[in-house]
């Protein structure tokens, strides 16, 4: 879950680049060339840690600044530093252009706002298990094919332990809104291709994280007001941008330079295993065996719909 998620646009570059493959195959060469190999599946695994480390230091704020002010806090923060790195161009779009970003950064705000009012309510590594529905549904209903049935299926069963057979376990509104942040992940992935394919770089990125940044700014001043200013605030804020936006973002850009996509989208499945880690370590948060159970049929569908879809998928010629 997680705005800085654009990356269909270097995954699909990654995927036409047969160094990247290569690179993943080289089952008898030296170590060097291995370690090379593994370079950016380690830099997969540094963002997604970064990525839920930054989302359990958010669920830390809401207390002080409630959870629309950390969207605030986190989209606004995010959207100066990209800015300032990007520089994007203003001129020489056109309306549909704007129209494309517009829609990028609206999935946006909504993903990161339903996901935090989720985390306000719902153990993190349960509300990541349950956005991450939303990109499972969006891979098998692309692909077309009847293995996914069952791996949808698989979904479905890890989705019922996790609600204890009715969700009255949970907080009702909490899955509610975790469910409703992964539909928006999957219109979040939708125009970041898009996105993607209009915009040079990260500049469509910068431009929508704007978008967002302006659309959640009056719901965090009506929850939070003056809380927003105060410095601290403020600093965990920033990091918190830092950690679950900026940095995730520039090391996965970094690993899909070499990273076939398939690989990238199977590590991106495991998610919800890092989350519930995160939320252990940092926030106390146990899980019991049936919670951990589910979430390792969520994460088991959501591999093998990604590897049936690549498989099924025609390769690429560079």
């Amino acid at each position: 879950m997680n705005d800085q998620r654009s990356a269909a646009e270097p995954a699909a570059a990654a995927v036409a680049v047969p160094e990247a493959v290569t690179a993943l195959e080289g089952a008898g060469r030296p170590w060097a060339d291995r370690r090379a190999a593994l370079a950016p599946i380690a830099l997969v695994v540094a963002g997604g840690l970064s990525v839920q480390f930054g989302s359990a230091v958010a669920a830390l704020l809401m207390p002080k600044a409630g959870a629309l002010g950390v969207v605030t806090l986190r989209l606004a923060a995010a959207a100066l530093i990209l800015l300032v790195i990007c520089r994007p161009k203003l001129r020489g779009h056109s309306r549909a252009d704007w129209g494309t970003v517009l829609a990028f950064g609206v999935a946006m705000g909504g993903m990161n706002t339903l996901f935090y009012l989720a985390l306000d309510r719902i153990p993190l590594g349960i509300a990541v298990t349950l956005e991450v529905l939303g990109p499972l549904a969006l891979s098998v209903f692309a692909s077309r094919r009847l293995i996914n049935v069952l791996w949808a299926g698989l979904a479905l069963v890890g989705v019922v332990l996790l609600g204890g057979g009715g969700f009255d376990r949970l907080d009702p509104v909490g899955a509610a809104f975790a469910l409703g942040a992964g539909a928006m992940w999957a219109a979040y992935i939708v125009f970041s291709a898009r996105t993607g394919r209009r915009f040079p770089q990260a500049d469509g990125l910068a431009l929508a994280m704007v978008v967002a940044a302006v659309l959640s700014l009056p719901l965090g001043i009506i929850e939070s007001g003056a809380k927003l200013t105060v410095p601290s605030t403020v600093a965990l804020g920033a990091a918190v941008a830092v950690l679950s936006s900026v940095l995730p973002y520039t090391l996965e850009l970094m690993a899909l330079r070499r990273l076939p996509a398939p690989t990238f989208a199977v590590m991106m499945s495991l998610e919800p295993a890092i989350a519930a880690g995160a939320g252990f370590l940092i926030l106390n948060q146990a899980l019991s065996t049936t919670d951990a159970l589910a979430i390792a049929l969520v994460i088991g569908a959501s591999i093998g719909a990604v590897r049936s879809r690549s498989g099924s998928a025609p390769r690429r010629e560079a």
